[in-house]
């Protein structure tokens, strides 16, 4: 189960790793260098941040950017804002997503510079964004049980990963309760998954690794990789079995830089887990 490179092309910030089930590709983001990317060798340039990436059919992306959540059809690169995002606070981008088992859509908000509780997380439900958790600092792990009955997220700059139960409509409809506190081991939550059996992998920033929890929060293990900054995880390929990673250059010194010639690459790695298809965001005319 070691890591091989999947893309070679480096990012400055990798994020978003999203397995499209209807396209049977990988897409994860830029996010600092501003475009996204795909496996089969295609990349395009944005204007602004893009950070988090859902499906809305095989040919059209739902794409959380810098201000807005936008639509992003594949074959004519038209994009158009669903709604916006922040878009009156030019301090502020969008960080980790990821689309709920309802057809929802979750998206955090941090400070560009990392301000101290400048962010935020949102759902996008049905023509409605509404905020649901703040202050946050870095809005990251945001993932679903794969029934759907809960969400994690969690702010990395408390290591903190919470769990929140989700009503018939997917909204959060208790107080969220820890599950993990990594904050004494000084590991730093980064994007989240979950397995088809309700398993958590998470990607450690600066500990080299995603991290296998089980449904509740028992260390399982951990998948290594050869740099330090992992960002986030999906599982996909043919079983749903191979787990893909994006890694970061952002943060390394020169001399982590030269002792980490692959950072920023995308990794794959065969495990014995199972994910599940990613869930289709519904629009409200789609």
């Amino acid at each position: 189960m070691s890591a091989t490179i999947h893309d070679d092309r480096a990012c400055i910030l990798g994020e978003g790793a999203f397995w499209h089930p209807l396209l049977n590709k990988l897409f994860w983001v830029d996010i600092i260098g501003r475009r996204m990317l795909c496996d089969d060798g295609r990349a395009w340039q944005f204007n602004e941040h893009v950070s988090a990436i859902g499906w809305v059919s095989e040919t059209v992306l739902l794409i959380a950017t810098e201000t807005a959540l936008i639509t992003f059809d594949l074959t004519t690169e038209a994009r158009q804002t669903v709604c916006p995002l922040e878009a009156d606070n030019p301090a502020t981008r969008s960080n980790d997503g990821r689309a709920d088992p309802y057809g929802g859509f979750w998206i955090g908000t941090m400070g560009k510079n990392t301000e101290p509780d400048a962010g935020a997380i949102y759902r996008y439900y049905k023509g409605e964004l509404r905020r649901l958790f703040a202050p946050i600092t870095i809005s990251n792990a945001i993932c679903f049980t794969p029934d759907g009955a809960y969400a994690y997220f969690t702010d990395t700059y408390y290591a903190r990963v919470m769990k929140v139960a989700l009503d018939p409509d997917g909204w959060p409809c208790a107080p969220p309760s820890r599950i993990l506190d990594l904050s004494k081991e000084g590991f730093n939550p980064d994007g989240a998954i979950t397995t088809a059996d309700g398993e958590l992998l998470i990607a450690q920033w600066g500990a080299s690794n995603v991290a296998h929890y089980g449904p509740f929060g028992n260390l399982r293990g951990t998948f290594d990789l050869p740099t330090a900054h992992i960002t986030c995880p999906a599982l996909g390929g043919p079983k749903l079995s191979t787990l893909f990673v994006t890694t970061a250059q952002q943060g390394l010194s020169p001399e982590a830089r030269a002792a980490q010639p692959d950072a920023g690459k995308t990794f794959a790695i065969e495990t014995p887990l199972r994910g599940t298809p990613a869930p289709q965001v519904l629009l409200p005319d789609s």
